[in-house]
């Protein structure tokens, strides 16, 4: 493989976008761990109806508009000081325990963010995490007005990067990420932590990692 670039999801595959169970438990006891998988579920499927509904908004109104479904569905009560508690909470994600190891492991190739997050959730979880000293860029859906996996999404990193898209691998803890990045021409990687079945969708990944720091040997033979 030739790998010029590594480009990354955020959220799931750098951020632990569950490390917000902790505050939805101490808002709404018993019920934290059912909101946090509730809340992700409907922050993607609103991701993707949005765009095929051509009704972009950015990745923090989608997660607002997520966490006060998933309230609802729940039928837990969400204050105003709690919703703006819980959003806050995505600026402050917990990182994966290796992730900044394997960030500065693979600094010999350029790294970036390609995430669908609004550059202000980015930049404020990726400053929390220290992680901007180790990124060349941080991009955001936001410029393209669409969410993955559409292909233009995918198209701002080679652009970004001025790498060939042949020469990214693109890095996602999200299986149909991974066929949306490989479809596109990226050499695609999948981190499934959680022994996830893959989804159906005539693509497969170069390879299937558990941890970020596996792919340190891959992309340095």
């Amino acid at each position: 493989m030739t790998i010029r670039a590594l480009v990354f999801d955020a959220y799931g595959t750098l951020f632990d976008v569950h490390s917000v169970i902790a505050r939805c438990e101490s808002l709404f006891p018993g019920r934290g761990t059912a909101l946090s998988h509730l809340w992700r579920q409907k922050q993607l499927e609103y991701t993707w109806l949005r765009s095929l509904m051509g009704r972009y908004e950015n990745f923090e109104s989608v997660t607002a508009s997520a966490l006060k479904h998933a309230c609802q569905a729940l039928g837990l009560t969400l204050s105003k000081d709690s919703a703006r508690e819980l959003l806050l909470a995505y600026r402050r994600l917990n990182t994966f325990a290796e992730v900044g190891d394997a960030l500065a492991a693979l600094r010999d190739c350029r790294l970036a963010i390609l995430s669908n997050g609004s550059p202000e959730m980015l930049n404020a979880v990726v400053r929390h995490a220290g992680l901007d000293r180790l990124l060349d860029q941080v991009i955001s859906v936001d410029q393209v007005r669409l969410f993955k996996p559409h292909p233009s999404v995918y198209r701002l990193a080679p652009d970004k990067l001025k790498v060939r898209s042949q020469d990214i691998a693109f890095v996602s803890s999200n299986h149909w990420d991974v066929c949306g990045a490989a479809a596109f021409g990226f050499q695609a990687f999948w981190i499934n932590r959680a022994h996830a079945a893959p989804d159906e969708l005539g693509l497969r990944p170069k390879a299937v990692l558990e941890r970020l720091t596996d792919l340190i040997g891959l992309i340095s033979e």
